[in-house]
């Protein structure tokens, strides 16, 4: 495998959403918040996501799409750039996982994984 044309940086920050979950009907509400940097190498320009959610239970959910949040966010080196987002399981607890597909000024395509993140109630955790 080719080294990636750019070096980008995910690191995500999640929290419940305590006031929009309703346990008796199985909805458990997360945001995530996610910063992307740049940390050197050619400018490029987020094109898509691809995400595998996965709840308590082993239900997956698969998503894709273009950008993040309504937007393809361009990368200069040394450039961030942070969104929050959603999502909803049936569980109290679950992860999330996936990629980010990437397009360099010179046409270059690459991908970006994004590490398994925890999704849980703070007070299931010990």
């Amino acid at each position: 495998m080719s080294e990636s044309p750019a070096n980008i940086e995910v690191t995500v920050v999640t929290q419940h959403i305590e006031e929009q979950s309703d346990a008796d009907n199985e909805r458990y509400v997360f945001a995530y918040t996610i910063t992307i940097k740049h940390n050197g190498g050619l400018p490029c320009l987020l094109l898509n996501r691809h995400w595998l959610i996965t709840d308590g239970s082993g239900h997956i959910e698969e998503v894709r799409g273009e950008g993040v949040v309504g937007v393809q966010p361009k990368l200069a080196s040394g450039e961030s750039y942070e969104y929050t987002s959603g999502a909803i399981l049936k569980t109290p607890v679950g992860a999330m996982h996936g990629e980010y597909g990437f397009v360099t000024e010179a046409g270059e395509r690459f991908e970006v994984a994004i590490a398994p993140f925890s999704l849980s109630i703070p007070s299931l955790v010990h």
